[in-house]
């Protein structure tokens, strides 16, 4: 049996310490916040002609949440994993789940529009098809001439 104990992270002033030691440009660098509290593990795999683009997002209500979308040749999905249970007990919490907003981005060939696309979730995997994403991809030898 293993115990577990819950503790305080002590007070202090990270900015000043980072302005008093690397001074106060670098400080503003390191003190940026984090853009994404969350990143959701993806893959991409080919399957025939086209590519599909799996998300793990249990617990992520994909209808209010998450948006799929193609922006300048880019698929991008976003959303938020919102932290719908933040009670705090007697002032302190245990968190091995991580919420906030992401962002995955992924590059598309050229021929690739909206129309082609198709997105559904099932037991927290969302699944983005895009039809046609590898057609004409193959390689062609250029003969060089003397």
């Amino acid at each position: 049996m293993s115990n577990l104990a819950l503790w305080s992270r002590p007070t202090w002033d990270t900015d000043r310490w980072l302005r008093d030691f690397f001074g106060p440009a670098a400080a503003a660098d390191w003190a940026k916040p984090v853009t994404s509290g969350f990143t959701p593990a993806a893959e991409i795999v080919k399957d025939g002609d086209d590519a599909v683009v799996r998300l793990e997002l249990p617990g992520v209500d994909v209808d209010k949440d998450v948006n799929v979308e193609v922006d300048k040749g880019r698929l991008v999905i976003h959303g938020e994993h919102r932290d719908e249970h933040s009670e705090e007990q007697n002032g302190r919490t245990l968190r091995e789940i991580r919420y906030g907003s992401f962002r995955r981005s992924f590059q598309l060939p050229a021929h690739v529009t909206g129309e082609a696309i198709a997105a559904s979730y099932d037991a927290g995997v969302l699944t983005v098809r895009v039809t046609g994403a590898y057609a004409g991809s193959q390689a062609q030898r250029i003969e060089i001439t003397k």
